[in-house]
């Protein structure tokens, strides 16, 4: 879930993202209820010195569960104890913890900024993070995450099941499709080397434009169809480029298309401090209560 890491590449790959996706889908499509309400679960923090500070009012499109990205990244920690140097100021776990958007929370471990950086230190992350997952939090954690992204076209993906064996469960990954080969190619290959205890948050790259909502659901019901009901959690990116590089909030009308078509999955919102504003909320929470 390092979007942020990769999201100028994705952004440049768009059309043929779109193009490759719509050529190789063969999973089962879950027909949606367009009145169903979204089941927004929760919300996704990726820790930076700006956002230590987290707070909002997201439980009021549901949310109860909190994604924190990381609590080292770039050997520095957003938690005491880790033997690492702690970031400037450290979040205050204890007020977080009694948030109701945070009632749940998946911890992430040890990561880098940088995608590239993660992938070749793959093993050192590991380590950090078998060590740092044993630390106590006032959190009521329910799993864990490593977040080192994997995709079809990164090949020491299939090294980290031995990466990661002493990792504690319930435990989540995060996948997307950078090599643009499509839902059954992108499941069958996560089947191959995955394993069953490990579930997978799938990036759904409309905020890059790498796809549209309804070909990423495609993804995510063939990902479901592979790995299990259960394994398949989906990040909606709550963002779109800016005008001039960079990016902003997605708007109320922009993002509920993503949300209507994922019925039936757990939503994430990528990611709540940045992107998911107060005015964001209000205005969702207000569309969302239309018959």
């Amino acid at each position: 879930m390092k979007i942020l890491g990769h999201i100028v590449n994705r952004v440049a790959v768009a059309a043929l993202a779109v193009t490759a996706a719509l050529g190789a889908s063969t999973g089962t499509y879950y027909m949606m209820n367009s009145r169903a309400a979204p089941d927004i679960v929760g919300i996704v923090w990726q820790p930076d010195n700006q956002t230590v500070g987290i707070n909002g009012h997201w439980e009021q499109l549901g949310v109860r569960e909190l994604l924190v990205q990381w609590t080292v990244v770039d050997d520095q920690a957003f938690v005491p104890g880790t033997g690492l140097p702690n970031v400037p100021v450290l979040p205050d776990w204890a007020r977080i913890a009694k948030a109701p958007w945070a009632q749940d929370v998946i911890l992430g471990l040890a990561g880098h900024f940088s995608e590239n950086r993660s992938r070749d230190n793959i093993e050192q992350l590991a380590a950090v993070s078998e060590r740092i997952a044993r630390l106590p939090t006032p959190l009521h954690v329910t799993g864990w995450y490593f977040p080192a992204e994997v995709d079809p076209s990164w090949t020491r993906a299939k090294e980290l099941p031995a990466l990661l064996a002493n990792l504690p469960r319930p435990l989540w990954i995060s996948v997307y499709d950078g090599a643009n080969i499509g839902p059954a190619a992108t499941a069958d290959w996560l089947k191959q080397w995955l394993p069953d205890d490990i579930g997978v948050f799938f990036q759904d790259g409309v905020g890059v434009y790498a796809r549209t909502a309804p070909v990423a659901r495609t993804y995510a019901d063939t990902l479901r169809d592979r790995l299990g009901e259960d394994r398949v959690r989906i990040i909606v990116e709550a963002f779109r480029p800016q005008q001039g590089g960079g990016f902003r909030s997605a708007t109320a009308a922009e993002l509920l298309p993503q949300l209507t078509a994922y019925d039936g999955y757990p939503l994430y919102l990528f990611d709540g401090p940045h992107y998911v504003t107060p005015d964001l909320v209000g205005e969702l929470k207000r569309s969302l209560a239309k018959p």
